[in-house]
């Protein structure tokens, strides 16, 4: 891909240009600018001006009179939500692995004109906000931009809108694929049952710049399995074809929508602003994505898109991924962990001495919280409450940079908003300083009995690889009866949001 860029207003000195090292969404460092070649750069009456590379991912410019034209190529065949591929089919662009910036130009304005090879009928799929014409965006600082990805191909688009008690977004779900137009369709009739089942868990939606999110999919031989969020956005590739892994395909949809709220906006303050020059380090990622993990198959299950037992079936994989192994570290220590480990190949995790993924133990800790909360208010307090005031306290106010947050959260921030929705600073306390902090589990199995699920070491032979060593099984698939009030438990806590109780 051929990128030219001006800069304007540039003051005196060297214009330091830089290509990332990390993305938003992704904790470890990618290094972005070996796929970069060809860098040239003029001044504004077209002279050639000299550059340096005192880094491998920094161009210095200098000699300018105020403004500096780069142009470079940049290279990519990988399809996935952190890097770039171009070729004749599409332009599925992650914009730090692809948009060269320069330092102290942060708060400036961009814009951003896309040009597809002649002939083609591509348009264009992005949370950039719209410009001139349907080639042209902006962004209204550098975080905006670099969270927000495009993909430019003859697509299928579909469209939908869902109201909550104060406005009526509008959603969009591109798909570039091979397939027929009757599993767009299906996929679509999916999302919206995910996007309206979501917005029941926070109360209401955020407040979308332009008042729309887009759902990008690329569904094609050779591509990545990746899912990743963004601002008003989310990518989901997969080689396989959109009817072939329906619930996978669901599952990552059901997991980056719910960032549009965990995260997105109610956000750790480890990671405001994003950094883009170094890895980004987070002692919170076993709520911004393990919960998000959580959230993801009970809105599958409460949306009717998966049943019961196939809901047993995940919570087991992800109590089997925390208690079937070693605990040496906390939750919090875990997620820290994630440069060491997030997005990196050939890494040996067991060298981590018994590594757990902040995504699985934090989806633990969530169902732990969650049935908890139910158990010991007998269902009058629940982990949906304690999203919705997070949301109140760090997500729902907007900040005056759009890209940016305005009350990011720490540690103690969460831990004090559970005692207030708990009403019991004592037990936010431990369970804090036990299952979050520390290194101790819930007793999952009296929990889950509570709904009338059985958590067992499974003893029958398997022919699926892919099977936990642990099961959780509805009692009455078990050959037990189950109770009134298992049924009830359960009911509260799987079935569909009849209300918004925000």
């Amino acid at each position: 891909m051929q990128v030219e860029a001006t800069f304007t207003d540039v003051p005196a000195g060297p214009l330091q240009l830089r290509m990332s090292r990390s993305s938003p969404g992704r904790y470890g460092l990618h290094e972005f600018a070996r796929h970069v070649t060809d860098v040239r750069a003029t001044d504004g009456a077209g002279r050639p001006l000299s550059i340096t590379r005192p880094e491998p991912h920094r161009w210095d410019v200098d000699g300018h009179a105020g403004e500096v034209r780069v142009s470079y190529r940049v290279a990519g065949d990988r399809v996935d939500g952190t890097y770039l591929a171009i070729s004749s089919a599409h332009a599925h662009i992650n914009m730090p692995a692809a948009i060269m910036w320069a330092r102290g130009f942060d708060q400036r304005p961009i814009s951003i004109r896309f040009e597809p090879p002649a002939g083609a009928s591509w348009r264009i799929a992005t949370q950039l906000l719209p410009g001139r014409d349907s080639l042209t965006f902006t962004a209204p600082n550098l975080q905006y931009l670099m969270d927000s990805p495009v993909e430019l191909s003859a697509f299928a688009l579909r469209t939908f809108t869902v109201a909550d008690d104060q406005r009526t977004p509008v959603f969009r779900v591109a798909v570039h694929h091979a397939g027929a137009e009757a599993e767009v369709d299906a996929f679509t009739r999916d999302v919206e049952s995910i996007v309206r089942e979501t917005r029941y868990v926070f109360g209401e939606f955020p407040a979308f710049e332009s008042n729309t999110y887009t759902f990008i999919a690329d569904h094609l031989p050779g591509n990545r399995v990746d899912g990743m969020e963004h601002r008003n956005s989310t990518v989901i590739t997969s080689p396989r074809a959109l009817a072939a892994g329906r619930p996978d395909h669901l599952a990552t949809a059901a997991h980056e929508f719910c960032h549009a709220w965990n995260v997105e906006r109610i956000r750790p303050a480890s990671l405001e602003p994003f950094n883009f020059e170094d890895a980004n380090v987070s002692g919170e990622l076993w709520l911004a994505e393990g919960f998000c993990n959580y959230y993801g198959t009970l809105v599958l299950r409460r949306s009717g898109l998966v049943s019961t037992s196939e809901y047993a079936r995940e919570v087991a994989a992800a109590l089997a991924g925390v208690l079937a192994v070693p605990r040496p570290r906390s939750a919090v220590e875990m997620s820290r962990l994630a440069p060491l480990v997030d997005g990196a190949t050939g890494v040996d995790t067991q060298s981590l001495n018994g590594y757990i993924s902040y995504y699985t133990w934090g989806e633990a800790v969530g169902l732990g919280l969650d049935l908890t909360l139910r158990d010991r208010t007998d269902g009058r307090v629940t982990l949906d409450d304690y999203m919705r005031a997070l949301w109140v306290r760090h997500g729902r106010s907007a900040a005056v940079r759009p890209g940016y947050v305005a009350s990011p959260y720490t540690l103690a921030d969460v831990r004090k908003t559970l005692a207030e929705v708990a009403g019991d600073e004592a037990f936010a306390a431990d369970f804090f300083e036990r299952f979050i902090e520390g290194r101790d589990v819930v007793d999952y199995a009296r929990l889950l009995s509570r709904a009338g699920f059985l958590l067992r070491q499974r003893t029958s032979p398997t022919n699926r690889l892919a099977d936990p060593p642990l099961e959780v099984v509805p009692v009455e698939q078990a050959g037990q009866p189950l109770t009134e009030a298992q049924r009830s438990f359960r009911e509260a806590w799987l079935s569909s949001r009849a209300r918004n109780t925000f």
